[in-house]
């Protein structure tokens, strides 16, 4: 499959949340280092976040950078780079795992480039799925707020996470998030309808499947 492949229709039944680590802020640049993510079944009246049907890997690294300062932002040590997954079976079983569902990410510009970078790198492919950004759709919501940050919005939404900057932890509190969000989406006639999600953030005009 080459890396242009046009994704199938999304799964209503199940959307992904995710979060990545990078060596760096450029996502053109800097490589990948982990993917947090967590399953959530978009139910119109009772969401939920499927905190068993969850993943994180962390991906092997030829040389782990010794910028300390880097390491404490993202919390992935040397030790864990060097005993990482291999990036070819990492994200194999990445893709496996995301299976048919379309994946949803805050600032996700950012996350999908690494991922897409990295298994151009190591399958010859990119992850052949529709992407929403959740900052997109706040700002559909909240049109008076203009840009924020995640822990902007956290702290407004009364959220906390558990290990900020923690691919998995940010990962879950991305989702609770997307949760509280659900009621105005609901009542929006938007809530399960991915499409329609995604059309009225404007995500398709600059994340394009």
């Amino acid at each position: 499959m080459s890396w242009w492949t046009r994704p199938a229709p999304p799964d209503a039944r199940r959307w992904v949340v995710l979060d990545v680590e990078a060596s760096g802020l450029d996502p053109r640049r800097d490589r990948l280092l982990a993917i947090g993510a967590v399953a959530v079944c978009p139910a119109a009246e009772a969401p939920r976040i499927l905190l068993a049907d969850s993943l994180e890997v962390v991906l092997r690294q030829p040389e782990a950078p010794a910028d300390k300062a880097n390491v404490l932002v993202h919390g992935v040590g040397v030790g864990a780079q060097r005993a990482g997954m291999a990036p070819a079976q990492a994200l194999e079983a990445f893709e496996r795992w995301v299976g048919s569902a379309p994946v949803l990410a805050y600032h996700a510009g950012y996350d999908r480039t690494l991922i897409d970078r990295a298994m151009r790198a190591t399958l010859g492919r990119r992850l052949a799925r529709p992407w929403l950004d959740l900052a997109a759709l706040l700002a559909l919501l909240h049109p008076q707020q203009g840009e924020r940050a995640l822990d902007d919005w956290l702290a407004h939404y009364g959220l906390r996470c558990a290990a900020r900057h923690r691919a998995a932890a940010d990962a879950l509190v991305t989702a609770e998030l997307l949760l509280r969000l659900w009621p105005v989406l609901r009542a929006r006639r938007l809530g399960t309808d991915w499409a329609a999600l995604a059309q009225a953030a404007g995500a398709l005009r600059w994340l394009r499947v």
